[in-house]
Parts: C-alpha cells; structure tokens; sequence
C-alpha cells in the first residue's frame, strides 16, 4: 500500500485485530508501523513531523525525573528526588502503594511524599502514582492529604476500568486524577474522560496506537478541556515521537 495513504493503512490494520482484541501487542504492533509510515512521509516531504502535524508550538518540552523504584525508604526517595531536581527537573514522580494489592497496609505514600516534600521544597512539582492499587473510599483519604502536601497530580487512584471509581474520586477531590497508560482506543479515552471523569489523561504513543490515534485523543480532550500529560517510558522512539507531538 501507499505509505502515505496512513489513515487507510492504520483502519485496515485496526479492522484486522477486531478478533483479537483492540489492546495490548496487537494494537503495539499497529503502533509501530504507524509511526514508521509518519516518518516516512516526514522523509517523503522532507518535513519533521511535528510540521506534518500542524507546526511547532514550543521551543521546550517540560519532562520529570520518574522514580520506578518502589523498595525505597521515604528518606532514600527524598534523597533521590532532591538528587533529580539538582540536576534541573522542575517535577518528580514516585510509584508508591503496592500494585496488584488494594489498600495494603504496608503503603508509604503519605510518609514518602512528606519526606521528597521537606526534602525539595515548594517549587518542585511531585506526582504520586499509585497503580490503581486503592479502594474509593482509600484514595479519598490518601487524596485529601496529598493535597495539603501540594502534589500536583494523583495518578491512578482506582485502575483505568473502573470508571464509577474513578468519577467518585475525582468529585471528592481538588487534586487532578491522572489515568491513561493502560488503555488503548479512541472510544476507551472517551469513557476515561467522561465517565471516569479525569482531569489529565496520559495516552503513550506506541499503545494508542500511533500518530493517528494519537490526534483523536488530543482533539478530544482539547474539546472538553482536558490537558494531556504524554506517558513515556520509553527512551527512543517513544521519545522523539512524543516530542514532535
């Protein structure tokens, strides 16, 4: 097929995973080729792609330093926030709670975040994802203090399918709920945001899949008036791709 005809290509690629599902390493794959058929129209045209999409917007891309450590001590992940943001990250995130448990008493949210708190001070952002890994009712409480420790956002209180959860939350709160690296299609981000009623959604480029889907997503929240934070774990490809986006 005509590699710039992607539109086409990615709905004939999307019809043919129907019976597998329209998530996970299928849709990765269709991801992939997505943003390979990007790129070579960007090659075609001799034009970035980020002007395919409609022109550069920023000089600078803001990034936090992401903490994937979860057998840190609050003070030994102070420590390495404090460490991040000496070398100029103006935000950090840690990946507290304990996936695939709900409520575990073992958490250390509260105390971890009080501690990165103390230990940068007030002009560093701290996000706090949690992996789904808290009832309603816990996220609530957790919630209400994290918001009088000034985190900036509350990532995955409740798992990204349980949109009534995540609704209850998110009315219960000031703080902004985050929730999006774990699903897939357009109409998936439809029912986050206005079901589940998030306040940022995180769509990552090799999961949604691709540029094509990527500017659904974006013209959706832009209609509703939510803002995107890109969910990047990636250090190559994902990377540039999200910049130019």
């Amino acid at each position: 097929m005509n590699p710039l005809d992607s539109d086409v290509i990615w709905s004939t690629l999307f019809r043919r995973v129907h019976d597998y599902g329209r998530s996970g390493v299928f849709v990765s794959a269709i991801s992939a080729i997505d943003i390979a058929l990007w790129d070579i129209k960007g090659k075609y045209l001799n034009l970035p792609i980020y002007q395919l999409l409609g022109g550069k917007v920023r000089e600078k891309v803001p990034v936090y330093a992401s903490s994937m450590a979860r057998n840190l001590t609050p003070i030994e992940e102070a420590n390495r926030a404090l460490s991040f943001a000496e070398e100029g990250y103006s935000g950090y995130k840690l990946h507290s709670a304990v996936p695939g448990k709900i409520d575990d008493p073992s958490d250390q949210t509260i105390d971890t975040v009080t501690e990165v708190r103390k230990a940068v001070g007030d002009d560093i952002d701290i996000l706090v994802d949690v992996n789904g890994a808290y009832s309603a009712h816990h996220a609530i409480e957790i919630g209400k203090q994290l918001e009088e420790l000034g985190v900036f956002h509350f990532e995955e209180p409740r798992p990204h399918y349980d949109l009534p959860g995540l609704a209850k939350v998110a009315d219960a709160l000031s703080i902004p709920i985050a929730s999006g690296e774990m699903i897939y299609s357009l109409y998936e981000y439809k029912e986050l945001m206005v079901r589940g009623k998030v306040d940022i959604v995180q769509p990552d480029i090799v999961k949604t899949p691709g540029f094509t889907t990527l500017i659904k997503i974006a013209n959706l929240a832009d209609s509703l008036g939510i803002p995107i934070t890109c969910h990047n774990t990636q250090p190559t490809i994902s990377t540039v791709a999200h910049a130019h986006f």
